[in-house]
């Protein structure tokens, strides 16, 4: 069955000269970055602005800078730590034996009554 719009699979702005109408592009310069992974990418700056010293790798994901030889260096990722680990981080051994006899006397007297 045909039909439906129009203009399905145009482009918001896209006339019959296409891209031809909207003009002349800002002038571009491209900048290379690259990451720890040696990962390249080369995103385009408008001439008149400042590029980044860093930039997000596409690929990787790692911070890249301009400098081939010497990249920033990679985040350093914590391994995701259980409600336990914290725990163990903030009480030692005995403190968390201690805070279990009480546990158990409060529920001993309890379940005796």
């Amino acid at each position: 069955m045909a039909g439906g719009s129009a203009i399905r699979g145009s482009r918001v702005g896209a006339g019959p000269m296409g891209e031809a109408e909207r003009g002349e592009p800002a002038p571009r310069a491209y900048v290379s970055f690259w990451c720890a992974n040696g990962h390249e990418s080369t995103p385009s700056f408008a001439v008149d602005v400042a590029p980044p010293e860093e930039w997000d790798c596409p690929r990787c994901g790692w911070p890249a800078g301009t400098d081939k030889d010497n990249p920033p260096a990679p985040p350093k990722i914590e391994p995701y730590k259980t409600h336990l680990a914290y725990v163990k981080e903030r009480r030692s051994d005995g403190d968390g034996g201690d805070i279990l006899q009480e546990a158990l006397d409060r529920h001993r007297a309890e379940s005796a009554d």
